[in-house]
């Protein structure tokens, strides 16, 4: 059985005993879950590694304290002493930056807390286990088809032994508080005997440990802290590496994590969960009747999004993909480094899968409507979308809590993880990274690399950092790697229509007049500090693709050997054509790649352009390359 809330204890809140405490106000509200917050937070990656329901993607740990992060910020400014006003700030907070299952629950049972106690500036026992059945039934009432064996269990019982004891005539939180925290760790010890998950894996619910070592955190504060003082949240605790991640697959069949916020004026919440409901599992519907938190376990995360947006505003959205997780949180290879980047590398298929690398999505809007890149728009789809919607797309970087999301995860499996993103000199997508990284902990777990490229030189930068992380290198090797091959690895594209550069703004419609009169193609290049720039021309458009082959081979020593990624917007015979070509002329081809143009280029060239990236081959460590050891 999985060790439990008892040994993961934190040094004391400071050692002196209290006496009776009769209520709690918003002052004494707010340091007890400071407390709660912390024991938690250093219990993260022990939760992680036994998740196994409603599926062992690895992440719970990661989720119950991403979430418990917005709400240690909005304690940070809050002074308020009354308790009811305390408890709605916690609770807007949590339903905010509710993350997973796990976080959408535990923000709904804050919001229950939150309803029961509007009125209460002081909150005595008796109040306290009211608003905690509240509280327990508003996380059971979010659930399309809650399971016993989860935290639901465990926030029942806890909430039952709680009013119990109000009936004894308790009138001390240290004394109720302790006896609920008793009732919930031997509810939390018989969650395997309720769901056959857990049984099998021989772990207790994750979501229902976090749950437990939150309560544990408040009741030693209250107990044996001061209640004038603020207890400071410790940075996460590395527990040991050598336990074993539970593993058990499950039923799950959906691929998606997908959650958004609505915010509208009364939503039909019944009738948003009932049509939730038909697009997946796993649904926990959180929050009010002005502002909703989705989360749901769908194949099509723009579906949820699509349907959200009936109901009011929609923000926030993301879709993490839970298998790439599942394969990332029970790797058993000897890789000690994980490699993520950002959607605008454009990689094939195959060997995203075959590398096990993570991906942030960009955000894609046309007009006032948002895509997550690649997850919620494919490439196809988003070619279509340019081609016929009268907006023209724009793109964003996502945001450093994208980031921090999967960085947080990955932190949690591996030794360290390698970010390799966009080049800086064409968006703020690797400051958006950086900043991630600086507030992941423990400190230092996470690097984040320029790769001076975008589209397929982004991909070969990627792709390169990825072989060395399999074949077993450290952090700084794989570091050093991707920075020497990235100042190595450089990007051609043929823009043979200019209209979607004009509608975009990236090119005066004079130009593009000029262009066609003169008929030349336009030729764009990175440049090694990572810029992109417009190069060269193609003169005529007859022949156009022989005459691109020779302008890029002109500009690269062909005697050296080269990785070459070549790749289109919906024109593979064009693409066909390229990869043949440089086949046949390049004596030294190491390997050639096909893939997809993505948003990267394909925002501002369109259907019909072609790209070709090249990074030199040589200087490799042997393991990598066997044709060339």
């Amino acid at each position: 059985m999985s060790t439990t809330a008892d040994s993961l204890d934190l040094e004391d809140f400071g050692a002196r005993q209290v006496g009776a405490i009769a209520y709690l106000d918003g002052a004494r509200l707010r340091r007890a879950l400071r407390a709660g917050i912390a024991r938690l937070m250093a219990g993260q990656e022990h939760l992680n590694k036994i998740n196994v329901f409603p599926i062992p993607d690895g992440d719970t740990g990661t989720n119950m304290a991403l979430t418990m992060h917005s709400v240690l910020q909005a304690l940070e400014t809050c002074r308020e002493s009354h308790a009811g006003r305390t408890l709605s700030t916690i609770a807007d907070a949590a339903l905010d930056g509710a993350r997973g299952n796990s976080g959408a629950i535990l923000a709904q049972f804050f919001q229950g807390l939150s309803d029961a106690t509007v009125d209460l500036s002081r909150l005595r026992p008796s109040d306290f286990s009211a608003a905690v059945a509240t509280g327990a039934q508003y996380a059971r009432e979010a659930l399309s088809e809650p399971r016993e064996g989860t935290v639901l269990s465990v926030l029942g019982d806890f909430a039952h032994e709680m009013q119990e004891r109000v009936g004894d005539g308790a009138r001390d939180f240290g004394e109720l508080l302790g006896r609920g925290l008793e009732r919930a760790r031997d509810s939390l010890a018989r969650t395997p005997e309720r769901l056959e998950a857990l049984r099998r894996a021989g772990v207790v619910d994750a979501g229902a440990e976090g749950f437990v070592l939150l309560l544990a955190g408040m009741h030693r504060f209250l107990t044996a802290g001061s209640l004038r003082e603020r207890p400071e949240p410790p940075a996460a605790v590395l527990l040991a590496s050598e336990e074993e991640l539970a593993i058990d697959h499950g039923e799950e069949t959906h691929r998606y994590c997908t959650e958004c916020m609505v915010t509208g004026e009364d939503i039909d919440r019944r009738r948003l969960r009932e049509e939730l409901a038909r697009l997946g599992s796993s649904l926990v519907l959180a929050g009010t009747h002005a502002k909703c938190k989705i989360h749901i376990h769908v194949d099509e995360p723009q579906a949820v999004f699509r349907l959200a947006e009936q109901f009011g505003v929609v923000s926030g959205e993301k879709a993490d993909d839970m298998f790439r997780q599942q394969a990332s949180a029970h790797h058993r290879s000897g890789q000690r480094v994980a490699v993520i980047t950002d959607s605008a590398a454009d990689i094939p298929d195959e060997e995203f899968e075959r590398l096990n690398l993570q991906m942030v999505p960009v955000r894609v809007m046309f007009g006032d409507r948002s895509y997550l890149d690649k997850i919620s728009l494919s490439n196809a789809e988003f070619f279509r979308e340019l081609t016929t919607n009268p907006n023209h797309p724009t793109t964003s970087q996502p945001a450093p809590g994208d980031f921090r999301r999967l960085y947080g995860f990955l932190a949690s499996h591996y030794e360290h993880v390698v970010s390799i993103n966009l080049s800086t000199r064409v968006s703020g997508t690797l400051q958006a990274a950086k900043s991630a990284a600086s507030r992941v902990e423990p400190r230092g777990r996470v690097t984040v690399v320029d790769s001076r490229n975008v589209s397929l030189g982004q991909g070969l930068v990627v792709m390169h950092a990825a072989r060395c992380a399999q074949a077993g290198m450290d952090a700084s090797a794989v570091v050093r790697e991707a920075e020497r091959v990235a100042g190595e690895t450089f990007s051609f594209g043929l823009l043979r229509n200019l209209d979607y550069a004009v509608r975009g703004g990236r090119v005066p419609r004079s130009r593009k007049v000029v262009a066609d009169l003169l008929r030349i193609t336009p030729v764009l290049s990175t440049t090694p500090e990572g810029m992109v720039v417009a190069n060269g021309v193609i003169l005529g458009r007859r022949h156009a693709l022989p005459k691109f082959v020779d302008y890029i081979l002109k500009r690269i020593d062909t005697s050296r050997p080269w990785r070459v990624s070549v790749g289109d917007a919906q024109d593979p015979e064009g693409a066909e054509f390229l990869a043949d070509a440089l086949a046949q002329r390049l004596p030294k081809l190491a390997t050639l790649y096909r893939a997809p143009l993505g948003t990267a280029f394909g925002v501002h060239g369109g259907p019909g352009t072609l790209v070709v990236s090249l990074q030199a081959a040589d200087g490799d460590p042997a393991m990598l390359d066997p044709r060339h050891a």
